[in-house]
């Protein structure tokens, strides 16, 4: 994420990210906020409700870095490399799941793919199966979604076929990816990202 966003010129920091109405500067805003906290303004946060998954708690922390410049950010991102607090949960699985959508939530947009070694794209598939937050076996009832590109499955049912980063960003709730899944399990999948009525 850190080489990703030294990169990026004025335009792109402002451009629309996948990730809902926010621009990719409240994407990087958003991965590493919740790291700027030490570990008892994080404890304090959580207890008064402010420090949870929720989009509600995201859109709030993201306001509440709305001062910082891209310099600013691009610094802290230096500052925590190694993920600490939240992010370092499941073994540091959050912060590799989380950093692994959100990169693609601001590439795509920007026509910059980049293609994610299996060895950290497949621990980041299983993880999301399971975290809460992503609710990805959630989204994935009812199919089979089976990554092509590294031989990866998970689920019962009639199979949704793509590649990891595809399958991923579905179990992220990113419909954009519809387009790149096939199979006869795809319509269903669609209904349970709400792509479909």
């Amino acid at each position: 994420m850190l080489a990703l966003i030294e990169t990026l010129t004025v335009d792109q920091w402002r451009a629309q990210s996948l990730c809902g109405d926010w621009t990719v500067r409240e994407v990087v805003a958003h991965h590493i906020g919740y790291d700027l906290h030490s570990t008892p303004e994080l404890l304090s946060r959580m207890v008064i409700g402010r420090a949870d998954p929720s989009p509600r708690s995201n859109r709030r922390r993201v306001a509440e870095l709305s001062d910082m410049s891209t310099a600013d950010l691009i610094d802290a991102y230096r500052s925590h490399l190694r993920p600490r607090g939240i992010a370092a949960g499941f073994g540091s699985r959050i912060c590799l799941t989380d950093c692994m959508i959100h990169q693609q939530d601001i590439r795509r947009p920007l026509g910059l793919p980049r293609s994610v070694p299996v060895d950290r794209i497949r621990p980041a598939l299983n993880f999301a199966t399971y975290a809460p937050p992503l609710r990805g076996a959630i989204r994935g009832r009812g199919v089979r979604l089976v990554a092509e590109d590294i031989g990866w499955s998970f689920g019962r049912g009639p199979e949704v076929r793509g590649s990891a980063e595809a399958i991923l960003l579905a179990m992220g709730g990113r419909t954009v990816v519809l387009d790149e899944l096939r199979g006869p399990g795809r319509d269903h999948l669609a209904r349970n990202l709400g792509a479909l009525d």
